[in-house]
């Protein structure tokens, strides 16, 4: 999966070019800035799916002009999160807070959870509009699968949240999912404390699953070209160290192996040329509150 160095003036703003609006898709909500991409739409774009629009189409080409390892990179993500959940449902956690949850998309938590644990339930939470509409369509016919259209940076919007009041009880043990959504927050907006509030509303034998974005493998130019493209949207790709993750990971204990690259945490067989690069531009861990 190698990246190909890109100049940064290939992910310069005027780079992107505002397409042409057209006519608004039948699933699209009302109100949606149709020139505006959205990192859950791009998301989505990169792994395949049909609910984004040109603008997000757009801004993922320029992305993949300048880094090609993105999908990859997405894949990897996707399957260390199907592995943290069933290493929350191996420990008896049958209750999932899955935040920035973003499109669904095939193999999503509550697929995952309720394989392994029938009646598992899961509150998914996002803020795109497309992405909660999208939701509820998916989630209809599921009774123990919901979403919360709340933020990250209020967290005390998601807790309060009356479809998170309905669906998990606070009470016994809930795997907080942070997949892919921490790097969308600037260390303006106190990260930390944001998953404070959110720990502290945990019951023991909780577990806390967080993976982000990082520098790494032969091609951080390439990353740093692609993090560009994210500057257009409304939530900017932050890259973080293990170091700069472990503070997250406070009242947590980070179980093993620990704060690792994405294929490498707990992997199910060995790995792959193209497991160990796409591994590098990601870390994924899980914290326990004890």
């Amino acid at each position: 999966m190698p990246g190909t160095p890109a100049d940064d003036a290939l992910v310069e703003p005027h780079d992107l070019e505002t397409p042409t609006v057209t006519d608004r898709p039948s699933w699209a909500p009302q109100g949606i800035d149709l020139t505006v991409p959205s990192v859950s739409r791009v998301y989505d774009y990169f792994l395949g799916g049909s609910h984004n629009f040109e603008v997000d189409r757009e801004a993922a080409r320029v992305a993949l002009k300048a880094f090609p390892g993105i999908p990859k990179i997405g894949q990897a993500n996707r399957a260390a999160m199907r592995r943290a959940v069933r290493f929350a449902v191996d420990r008896g956690i049958g209750q999932f807070l899955d935040i920035g949850s973003g499109i669904p998309t095939f193999g999503n938590v509550h697929e995952v959870a309720q394989a392994a644990a029938p009646g598992a339930r899961v509150v998914y939470v996002d803020n795109d509009p497309v992405a909660v509409a999208h939701s509820k369509a998916v989630l209809a016919d599921n009774p123990d699968a919901t979403i919360a259209a709340a933020d990250l940076r209020d967290p005390l919007s998601i807790l309060e949240h009356p479809e998170t009041r309905r669906m998990l009880d606070f009470d016994r043990p809930i795997a907080l999912m942070l997949v892919a959504v921490v790097h969308f927050l600037s260390d303006d907006d106190r990260p930390a404390e944001i998953i404070a509030t959110l720990r502290d509303a945990l019951a023991p034998g909780s577990i806390m699953v967080i993976t982000h974005a990082t520098l790494g493998g032969p091609t951080p130019e390439g990353q740093r070209a692609a993090q560009k493209v994210y500057q257009r949207t409304a939530t900017p790709l932050l890259m973080r160290t293990k170091d700069e993750l472990e503070p997250f990971f406070a009242g947590f204990e980070i179980v093993e192996p620990g704060i690792v690259p994405l294929a490498y945490w707990r992997p199910d067989a060995p790995l792959t040329e193209d497991d160990e690069t796409a591994a590098l531009h990601g870390l994924a861990a899980v914290g326990l509150k004890a």
